[in-house]
C-alpha cells in the first residue's frame, strides 16, 4: 500500500489515497502504522477521501485508532497533496470533514505549495457544542486535576479544547499528567488540552496534549482554541495576526469579533513509501 509522510509544524501524518475507496479497516491500520519505532511512525493517518459535497473529504484516525472529527495542520497537508499529485489545479478548495466543510487558500511558489490559509470556520464557547459540563460558557473556570486546581476556558474549534494559561509551560510533565486532563468527567466525549503562555498581544507560546495521541509537536485546532481563548481573555486582540509557537513550528491565527477563525502554516512532504499490509474492507 502506498503512502506519503508529511507534517504541518511536526503534526506528522500518514497520507493515503483513497479516492477509489478504503479497502482496509482504517482504525486497525491507525494503530499498526503509527507507532514510532516500530512501524512507519506519526501521530495517525489521513485517508484523503471523494465527496458529493465537497472536492474532496479528509477523514483522520488517531495513533490509538479512534477517529478524529479534524486536524488543522493534517488537512494543510490534504491541500498539498492534492495540489502537488495533480489531483487538483485548484487554490482553493473546499474540504470536507467530520466537523462541516472548510475552505483552503493554498500558497504557490514554483510550482510547489509551501503553505495554506484554512477557513476553520466558527468557534464555539457554547457548553453543549463543546461539550463540557457546564451550565454557563466555561471561561477561565476552575477544575481539578490530581488535586491541583487549574482555569481552563472550553472552546469547540469542531473538536473540544480546553486552555489553560502557565507561567511556565515547558516543565509540565505531559506524559504524566496529560491524559486526566483528556479524560476529565467535565469532559464527556475526552479533550484536546493547550497550555498556554501569554508572551505579548501578538504571541503565545503552546504545549499540547491531544486526544488519543498524547502530546504532539503541534495541534492546528489547538492552536485555534488558544487565539480564540486569548481574545475572549482580554490577551490578544481581534483582528490581528496572533502568532502561536508550538514545538514543531508557528502557526498565525486571526480571530473576528464573531468568533470566525483564520489559520495560515507550512505543510510540508517528507517521502513517500510503501507498507505491506494485508487489507480489509472497511
Amino acid at each position: 500500500m502506498s503512502f506519503t509522510k508529511m507534517h504541518g509544524c511536526g503534526n506528522d501524518y500518514i497520507y493515503i489515497n483513497c479516492l477509489k475507496g478504503i479497502p482496509f479497516d482504517p482504525n486497525r491500520l491507525a494503530s499498526v502504522m503509527s507507532p514510532r519505532h516500530y512501524s512507519v511512525g506519526g501521530d495517525g493517518i489521513v485517508l484523503i477521501c471523494a465527496s458529493e459535497i465537497a472536492d474532496f473529504k479528509m477523514r483522520m484516525f488517531n495513533l490509538d485508532g479512534s477517529e478524529g472529527k479534524m486536524c488543522g495542520n493534517a488537512i494543510r497537508c490534504v491541500g498539498k497533496y492534492v495540489f502537488e499529485n495533480h489531483l487538483t489545479d485548484k487554490l482553493s478548495l473546499v474540504i470536507e470533514t467530520l466537523s462541516g466543510l472548510k475552505t483552503l487558500t493554498l500558497h504557490k511558489k514554483n510550482g510547489k505549495i509551501l503553505g495554506v490559509t484554512v477557513d476553520m470556520g466558527k468557534a464555539s464557547l457554547e457548553p453543549e457544542m463543546i461539550p463540557v459540563l457546564a451550565k454557563d460558557k466555561f471561561i477561565q473556570h476552575p477544575f481539578e486535576v490530581n488535586g491541583v486546581t487549574y482555569y481552563g476556558t472550553a472552546v469547540s474549534m469542531g473538536n473540544p479544547h480546553v486552555v489553560i494559561y502557565m507561567d511556565d509551560i515547558y516543565s509540565l510533565d505531559l506524559n504524566k499528567i496529560g491524559k486526566d486532563f483528556e479524560y476529565h468527567p467535565l469532559f464527556p466525549e475526552r479533550v484536546n488540552t493547550e497550555f498556554v503562555k501569554v508572551k505579548n498581544r501578538t504571541n503565545l507560546e503552546m504545549r499540547v496534549y491531544e486526544r488519543g495521541s498524547g502530546e504532539t509537536f503541534a495541534c492546528g485546532t489547538g492552536a485555534c482554541a488558544a487565539a480564540v481563548s486569548s481574545v475572549i481573555n482580554g490577551y490578544c486582540d481581534y483582528d490581528t495576526p496572533i502568532g502561536v509557537s508550538l514545538i514543531g513550528g508557528t502557526l498565525t491565527i486571526v480571530v473576528d469579533r464573531d468568533l470566525n477563525v483564520k489559520m495560515t502554516g507550512p505543510a510540508t512532504k517528507v517521502y513517500d513509501g510503501v507498507f505491506a499490509y494485508e487489507c480489509e474492507t472497511e
